[in-house]
């Protein structure tokens, strides 16, 4: 019989970069004080679960999420920089506009969603898309059977949503993914990682009464 390995699923609290709507990957932006407190609630919402391991994305900005709860499940924060979120090469930093005026060619190849389209010097979504399920693959057999808790980015639970759903990597997100949302899925054989069952997904109850969070609609660009 199959072993199932439970993932809680965390994408990082807010950064100003988010609030600014700039392409953050690879680069190590903080939580900003929004961020940290979305991370304060989410610690405190995960008191009771039966947690065994805490994995989190290297990047800072998924450790500082991580922090209150490793706090309160008692658990060491491991590091792993294959979560972290999709390489955008030389236009990281940047806003939509900023990617328009500098790169306007890369920014019109981008507007396809191509599974095969890289930005200059970065990483395409089917790249991106086999390293988190390399990933996953190396979670669920390295702790099978185990809750884990995965401190990640909204670029790596696109991965998981599309891959669980059955969708292409072409074209824009087609799921919600807060800051700090709370999403629970299951692999039921660590040999098959892309065999994934989302049982709660982008789940915000602890972050209800704090404002709205800055969303960047890839759709909305997309030409007619």
């Amino acid at each position: 019989m199959p072993t199932i390995t439970e993932l809680i699923l965390i994408r990082h609290g807010e950064t100003d970069w988010n609030r600014e709507l700039r392409f953050q990957g690879h680069i190590d932006v903080p939580l900003n004080d929004m961020g940290h407190e979305q991370a304060r609630r989410l610690g405190l919402r995960l008191a009771g679960e039966p947690v065994q391991q805490l994995i989190s994305s290297d990047l800072m900005r998924a450790q500082q999420t991580a922090a209150p709860a490793a706090r309160q499940l008692e658990l060491e924060i491991l590091t792993m920089a294959a979560l972290r979120e999709q390489h955008f090469g030389v236009v990281e930093g940047m806003r939509a506009d900023e990617i328009q005026t500098l790169h306007p060619r890369a920014w019109e190849d981008w507007l396809q969603f191509r599974e095969d389209h890289a930005m200059p010097e970065g990483e395409s979504p089917r790249q991106f898309h086999a390293r988190i399920i390399e990933a996953l693959g190396r979670i669920a057999t390295a702790h099978a059977g185990q809750k884990l808790l995965v401190v990640t980015h909204g670029g790596v639970l696109d991965m998981v949503w599309r891959t669980a759903r059955g969708l292409g990597l072409n074209g824009p997100r087609q799921s919600d993914i807060p800051n700090a949302g709370f999403n629970r899925i299951r692999i039921a054989d660590a040999a098959q990682p892309e065999q994934i069952e989302i049982v709660d997904w982008a789940d915000i109850r602890h972050l209800a009464d704090l404002p709205a969070q800055p969303t960047y609609d890839q759709s909305r660009h997309l030409k007619a």
